[in-house]
């Protein structure tokens, strides 16, 4: 009986190293296989082969998969987004205070709100679609650097103005910590720690950072350049970018002129955007909002958009020499003068763009417009939603771009 009982604990020893052998042997298989995204030059590359980059914001999904109420919502838009052949999805990894914040008050985090993240990286995963996830934003919309500057400040810091983010050690010392804590996630539904997972294709610093208060663009560079080499000190196997939306600095002054309506914020596209850490370049393109009233016509509008994103190419190409990307664009349906028609063409301008660079080898490889929704999200819409399925004419100009751009690889 005692050598029964020593061979049935082997036997009981051995069945479980089996299966949790298996346990990590049989995991889901990673639909981007075992490689990071890299680049090469100005051109993204995925195990070898040329990669280009068609997709959306979608800001909100990890609200909505922390509340099990809402959480299908993501499913759909990645299930309809692929189905258009979309690739690519840029999410906030932040939510700061407030209403059902990721981050209660600095390194404490909710765990349910932290699952939806999981949830969302999963569901990425599963529909063959690679996030952006964005660490902090500039506004104050989901808690943002002024909420970073008013914890310092409950903790008897001597701050003046929300700028203070860049510069204030404890400020910074709360931001790296952040960055820590997500960058370490472990996800609850494949294990994967977030560093690990090639479903992330980069880690953005901050959405559109801006430092006005700093027009030299000083403070900013410092911080980009702090804050970038931390991000790889812990992740060096993802992508990283800044979240810019591209204006001009004093680096090359000539080069403002591009820049609509003077905007003195502290960025500078050519020098932010050369420190070594940082893999890509991103801009952003809002006409309609950007331009002064008295030149905001279509025409105006127009011309803007062609001049804004060849100079970006161009520097892209021959000053950086690394890949470009619009990280957002749209056209919003609550500004005078709105058509779908009219979407569409804008859309389509900018995807030609995409695909001329990309076909002749340039350095512009993808856009993500703002912003995918669900159906049934009305009372998320900001103007620039698009609901693929309510949208058949624009679904269709995405998928093509998609199919047009998977055709190079």
């Amino acid at each position: 009986m005692k050598g029964n009982r020593w061979f049935n604990t082997f036997v009981l020893l051995i069945l479980t190293l089996m299966i949790f052998h298996r346990g990590i042997c049989h995991a889901r298989p990673h639909p981007f296989g075992s490689g990071f995204v890299q680049t090469r030059g100005t051109n993204f590359v995925m195990n070898g082969k040329p990669f280009y980059l068609n997709g959306f914001n979608a800001y909100w999904m990890m609200m909505f998969a922390s509340d099990p109420s809402t959480r299908s919502k993501v499913t759909d838009a990645f299930r309809e987004a692929s189905r258009h052949g979309m690739n690519i999805a840029r999410i906030w990894g932040f939510d700061d205070g407030d209403y059902k914040p990721l981050q209660n008050s600095p390194g404490s985090y909710n765990e349910d709100v932290f699952k939806g993240l999981d949830f969302v990286v999963a569901e990425a995963n599963k529909y063959g679609i690679h996030l952006i996830l964005s660490l902090v934003n500039n506004f104050k919309d989901y808690g943002g650097k002024n909420k970073y500057v008013q914890w310092a400040k409950q903790r008897g810091q001597n701050l003046n103005n929300e700028d203070d983010f860049y510069t204030n050690s404890l400020v910074k010392k709360y931001y790296k910590n952040h960055v820590k804590a997500v960058l370490t996630r472990i996800n609850t539904i494949t294990g994967v720690a977030y560093k690990d997972d090639p479903t992330i294709f980069a880690w953005e610093l901050m959405n559109e950072p801006r430092c006005p208060s700093d027009p030299s663009g000083a403070h900013l560079q410092s911080w980009l350049k702090e804050m970038a080499a931390h991000v790889k000190s812990i992740d060096n196997h993802h992508l990283l970018e800044i979240g810019l939306e591209g204006f001009y600095g004093e680096s090359m002054p000539a080069k403002k002129q591009y820049n609509p309506n003077s905007y003195p914020i502290g960025t500078d596209f050519i020098s932010n955007n050369q420190i070594p850490d940082v893999d890509f370049a991103t801009i952003h393109l809002y006409p309609e909002q950007w331009l002064p009233s008295t030149n905001s016509s279509d025409e105006a509008q127009l011309a803007f958009v062609d001049k804004w994103i060849q100079a970006h190419i161009l520097d892209s190409n021959s000053v950086l020499k690394k890949p470009l990307v619009i990280g957002e664009f749209g056209k919003s349906s609550k500004l005078p003068g709105y058509s779908l028609e009219k979407r569409n063409c804008y859309f389509q301008r900018i995807y030609n763009a995409i695909y001329s660079s990309a076909r002749s080898g340039g350095s512009f490889a993808g856009g993500l417009f703002w912003q995918l929704m669900s159906v049934g999200m009305d009372n998320m819409a900001d103007g620039y939603q698009v609901v693929l399925e309510q949208s058949p004419s624009t679904a269709n100009i995405i998928a093509r771009q998609s199919h047009k751009l998977s055709s190079l690889t």
